[in-house]
């Protein structure tokens, strides 16, 4: 069987997720104009350099990322007197620094739809890591527990005595085989381009001073020998089982399962797996913070173009002696004195535009409302509520973490599920 094929195609099938998963990045963190349009010419650009190209400034009001700290600063308030940090779990809990390691999680979860956490042996210890979900692939699930696993990997860049610490066995003439091995794919690296963080490739390291090794599970089933008189029965055995792989295919280590949960080392969460997709929370209000730039920008360039005290002023009235700066200088002084030649024809007036009567506004202030209705996200839990008295304001706050009761739960049994991991490790 061609494992490495097998873990290739896991991860090319996440490729579209991926991309979603860094337009959400994106947006969370500011960069909220680099999608991808066609001009007027039909030539593809970003919206920040077709804004730029029609005299506006890409103008961004991000709402998506105090929404999401919102969130996690209510989680961490959630779990101050959780029961899923104490107890048998506490130990490992305080070792791994959890309570950090959870909230970045739940910001990645919340951004992306996927929370993936991978817990090993260390030393006589427990280690529990975040996965870059960018490096991390599955074979396809529906199952919200992910019981229907059988894959399941990560991408790996190590240093060279890393991986002469870690495969060669202590054998020097290994380690020189694994040497040149890798000595080969640094040559190939050294050549590939927009090979960053967010355009990984799958057989060559982001980092070219590292070696890239592919982690591979995968649940096997082989058939056991029959003893005694029915030697016609089938005893088909399952397990897990690990290899780590070189980008060229050749299997560096591999081994059974070595935990007590007989499992891969991974735990999984994808959100919310309604016939095996992923949608996340961020994904939801996109198009409102998109509407809502659009607006900024709009009223922005409607302020900057309409006429703000101009003046106008009957070039047969202006006085033979003054120049014009002059009469703009006088003009703006409050005790200011203009001469002008005759009462009978027009005076200088001064024009002021009502620019905002056009219903930007309004258009502004629904879209931000529509913001808060969808992410549920409103002004109780961003602390601007009107509420008097503490009750009130509780009460509020409870009400509104109902509509993100889904999310935390979900997260929850996340960490429940890595947590039994951990504890069976």
């Amino acid at each position: 069987m061609d494992y490495l094929s097998l873990a290739h195609y896991a991860w090319d099938r996440l490729a579209d997720f991926r991309q979603r998963r860094r337009r959400y990045k994106l947006y969370t963190y500011g960069k909220q104009w680099s999608d991808i349009i066609l001009d007027n010419n039909g030539r593809p650009c970003t919206e920040e350099e077709y804004i730029r190209r029609d005299g506006r400034y890409p103008m961004v009001n991000n709402l998506i990322r105090q929404m999401v700290k919102t969130v996690v600063g209510r989680f961490r308030n959630l779990t101050d007197d959780s029961s899923i940090y104490s107890g048998a779990m506490a130990g490992i809990a305080n070792a791994n620094t959890l309570r950090e390691l959870d909230s970045r999680m739940l910001e990645e979860f919340l951004i992306s739809g996927t929370a993936v956490q991978r817990v090993s042996h260390a030393g006589d210890g427990i280690d529990i890591d975040n996965v870059d979900i960018r490096r991390f692939f599955v074979n396809k699930f529906s199952d919200p527990r992910g019981r229907d696993i059988n894959l399941a990997g990560m991408l790996h860049d190590m240093s060279f005595p890393e991986v002469a610490r870690r495969f060669s066995g202590g054998s020097r003439t290994k380690a020189q085989e694994l040497q040149m091995r890798f000595a080969a794919s640094s040559a190939e690296a050294s050549i590939t381009l927009d090979n960053d963080g967010d355009h990984l490739d799958f057989y060559q390291p982001a980092n070219n001073a590292c070696c890239r090794v592919i982690e591979l599970w995968t649940l096997d089933s082989h058939l056991d020998d029959v003893t005694g008189d029915n030697n016609d029965a089938l005893n088909f055995n399952t397990s897990w089982h690990c290899r780590w792989l070189a980008p060229d295919g050749e299997v560096l280590d591999h081994y059974t399962s070595p935990y007590a949960h007989g499992s891969h080392p991974f735990a999984v969460k994808f959100y919310p797996l309604t016939d095996g997709e992923i949608h996340s929370f961020v994904e939801d209000v996109i198009d409102q913070q998109r509407s809502i730039n659009r607006m900024v920008v709009l009223i922005d360039k409607i302020l900057a173009t309409s006429a703000k005290g101009v003046l106008l002023f009957p070039a047969d009235q202006k006085p033979d002696n003054w120049d014009w700066d002059e009469i703009c200088q006088r003009w703006a002084q409050c005790d200011g004195v203009i001469p002008i030649k005759s009462a009978d024809r027009s005076l200088p007036t001064q024009v002021m535009m009502p620019a905002t009567n056009n219903g930007a506004y309004q258009l502004l202030q629904l879209q931000m409302k529509l913001f808060d209705d969808i992410s549920g996200v409103g002004d109780a839990l961003l602390g601007r509520s009107t509420a008097r008295g503490a009750e009130m304001l509780e009460g509020q706050v409870r009400n509104a973490t109902i509509a993100l009761a889904d999310i935390f739960e979900t997260f929850t049994s996340f960490i429940r599920a890595r947590n039994t991991i951990a504890l069976q490790t």
